[in-house]
């Protein structure tokens, strides 16, 4: 019998009330070495969204980068290039999302000069798991890889570990599963360009109102077979608060106008002294005791 296995009968455990069959498993896990190094489970902050429809690829993704519990970045970009047919969102640590794409778009775009052929999504996806795969999650990357080429649309869904899916239509991040029940429920084969792109907006949506981590606004990529690529930046812009603020009265008390201060006499104002050069040393001998 193994120590973490527990030797009460099945028998003899209450039916109910609390359990503590795992306490001396749990005590001897956490006193065994490197413990103290465990991962702890990481908040990613991001809603991201892609689905294939009857002609393309439909890509969505919020705006908001957080550092912590605070609001780093209102207006953030997550929808990356990797080739003029490949676009990658990312979910995760920002500059890993950044960097890991910039890199693999480079060697896309050498391969391109090398073999003179339209990227293959398949390549990419290759190309980002076996860096991904390497690095064993290290790299904060958890990607909705998409585009089209001569298989056709193409979707794929690529952890921070490696792991991939090619699949038909998929969320990542934080809000994945608020996004995820728009998706399972309106989802449908051989949608129009337009429902597919309401369908994108309204998962989003869902993560931005029920996520802390996602929020701000929605942007849209859609990658049509023909090669044309649609990027909306900042396409639905669900707390827009500019129209909020300006149908606000404020008190004229409240407004400061020019002179309102007094001041003694006339300003003046001095400009700012230029900084010293060698001009501006004067050397001087050293006085040395004979």
């Amino acid at each position: 019998m193994s120590e973490f296995t527990s030797s009460i009968p099945l028998d003899a455990v209450p039916t109910t009330g609390f359990d503590f069959e795992n306490e001396q498993r749990n005590r001897m896990l956490g006193g065994m070495q490197g413990s103290e190094k465990l991962p702890k489970p990481m908040k990613t902050g991001t809603t991201i969204v892609g689905m294939l429809y009857k002609d393309g690829v439909v890509l969505g993704a919020d705006t908001r980068a957080t550092s912590g519990t605070e609001v780093a970045e209102k207006n953030c970009r997550k929808i990356h290039y990797m080739a003029p047919n490949i676009y990658c969102c990312g979910a995760g640590t920002a500059a890993d999302c950044d960097k890991v794409t910039d890199l693999i778009s480079s060697q896309l775009e050498l391969l391109r000069m090398n073999t003179h052929t339209e990227s293959r999504i398949v390549t990419a996806c290759t190309l980002l798991k076996r860096r991904l795969f390497r690095y064993q999650g290290n790299i904060g990357a958890h990607l909705i890889l998409g585009g089209c080429d001569i298989n056709g649309p193409q979707l794929y869904q690529i952890h921070a570990h490696g792991s991939t899916a090619n699949l038909t239509f998929t969320t990542m991040g934080s809000g994945s599963l608020a996004a995820m029940s728009v998706m399972e429920s309106g989802w449908q084969e051989g949608m129009a360009e337009a429902d597919a792109v309401k369908l994108v907006q309204r998962a989003v949506g869902a993560g931005i109102f029920n996520d802390l981590g996602s929020g701000s606004n929605c942007d849209i990529c859609v990658l049509r077979m023909d090669g044309s690529i649609d990027y909306r930046r900042n396409d639905v812009k669900p707390n827009e608060i500019t129209p909020l603020r300006n149908s606000v009265a404020h008190s004229e008390r409240l407004t400061m106008k020019v002179g309102l201060t007094p001041t003694l006499g006339q300003p003046v104002f001095k400009p700012h002294p230029r900084a010293p050069t060698l001009a501006d040393v004067t050397v001087t001998e050293m006085e040395v005791e004979s």
